[in-house]
């Protein structure tokens, strides 16, 4: 019986990394030029690398076939080996310098993205996750921005030449990193939609993706796909639903003249400095992966819950107080546009109505005078007629308010102070 108890655990298992129970960490090498493949291991401050290694349970971990097209067409980078970057600020400003020289961006945004990269390398060690995204029109340089960020991150996948979303899934389900994502690759509506629960559910761990597979051509067997992970995207607008909106942390770029020392083409030099870096990051990652992960309830009282959430976990690797204040004015100011954004979102205009109508004290508040209002200030907008239907739709799904008849009126239901209490402070009415 020990004998086949042992024969059991006796398995091969193919890996880029893994943590183990013990806390000992592996991760995947590859070189490229010389076609191969090892295993380095972290352990209580010591490395070594193999080609494979031998677990307790009897399981060999081995790394990936260096042939795999997801490694030699470089769809999937890459440590080549383990270097000495210093100190953090160190490591810091070589990245932030490597991203300055190929890709225009404001100072604070350039400072984010470079956090960002070292944010990837540990993103395993928080519950929660922001995306960073730049926003611009062909031509802005939003590819660049993708190669330049993307080629520094942990294991980054290039998903913008994929023909369909389905291997997207399995390999993040797989290979787990950061999926480096060209949203115009994918346009048609059934593809945005498979990508669009990947970002819905890619943010917070415990939320995998369901999808049905195939068996013996028959029966239909439910797969769970674990998308959690670092999420770097382009697009050219906003995404319409405003949850996942909240999600990234976003620049716009193509505004402005391109500094004049940006490379129109990348040079021959530019693998072979990300991949210095991605070594240095390795080890900047066996070092600190136990350090990371303390996320800080709140960071400023001056941002909202959800702006909290998706930043503190950069906030958390901050190098200096300067640094601090600047993500923090970012946070703030894409706070501020937030608010604006909401107040031209009709349901905010609805209800600021609501808030002018209770200040005069009446004994209720009809959809009449909320309409009424509503026409006086906004009706010219609007391309078709707003009616009490429409109002009253709004009042009850988007704001969650109740309504009842009154004297052949619809009006406000008036145990609702409280509720509306809430939402003033919500909207920022």
């Amino acid at each position: 019986m020990q004998k086949d108890k042992k024969e059991h655990y006796n398995f091969n298992r193919i890996i880029t990394s893994l943590i183990a129970s013990d806390g000992v960490l592996f991760e995947m090498l590859y070189d490229h030029r010389l076609q191969g493949t090892n295993l380095v291991r972290w352990q209580d401050g010591t490395m070594e690398t193999a080609k494979h290694f031998q677990m307790k349970d009897g399981s060999k971990l081995e790394p990936y076939s260096p042939y795999n097209p997801l490694l030699f067409k470089k769809l999937i980078l890459f440590p080549q080996g383990v270097s000495e970057y210093g100190s953090k600020r160190d490591l810091l400003n070589r990245i932030r310098s490597f991203i300055h020289r190929y890709v225009d961006l404001t100072d604070t945004f350039e400072l984010i993205a470079s956090y960002y990269v070292m944010l990837t390398w540990v993103f395993d060690q928080f519950n929660e996750l922001p995306y960073l995204r730049v926003r611009g029109e062909y031509g802005s340089g939003k590819t660049r921005f993708l190669k330049t960020v993307g080629s520094l991150c942990y294991k980054p996948i290039f998903a913008s030449g994929a023909s369909t979303v389905a291997p997207i899934f399995h390999i993040l389900n797989q290979i787990g990193g950061t999926l480096i994502l060209d949203e115009g690759d994918f346009r048609f509506s059934d593809e945005k939609a498979e990508i669009s629960k990947i970002l819905n559910n890619g943010n917070a761990k415990g939320f995998p993706v369901l999808r049905c597979q195939k068996i013996n051509q028959r029966e239909f067997s439910p797969v769970a796909y674990e998308v959690f992970g670092p999420k770097i995207v382009s697009s050219r607008n906003d995404y319409e639903d405003k949850a996942l909106e909240s999600r990234f942390i976003c620049e716009d770029v193509g505004l402005r003249k391109v500094r004049k020392s940006i490379p129109i083409t990348l040079p021959e030099s530019f693998e072979e400095e990300a991949l210095n870096l991605r070594n240095q990051l390795l080890l900047w990652r066996f070092k600190n992966y136990s350090k990371t992960g303390n996320q800080a309830d709140y960071v400023s009282r001056s941002i909202d819950w959800r702006l909290n959430q998706i930043y503190s976990p950069l906030l958390t690797l901050v190098a200096s107080e300067e640094d601090e204040k600047k993500i923090l004015s970012f946070a703030k100011a894409q706070y501020v546009q937030d608010k604006v954004d909401a107040g031209q979102r009709i349901e905010v205009r609805v209800l600021s109505i609501i808030r002018e109508i209770e200040t005069r004290e009446q004994e209720c508040i009809s959809i009449s005078d909320i309409l009424s209002l509503f026409n006086q200030r906004f009706g010219a907008e609007y391309d078709r007629r707003v009616t009490h239907r429409f109002i009253g739709s709004i009042i009850r799904k988007k704001l969650r308010l109740k309504t009842r008849k009154k004297n052949g009126l619809y009006i406000l239901c008036e145990n609702q102070k409280e509720k509306l209490r809430h939402l003033y402070d919500k909207y920022g009415i």
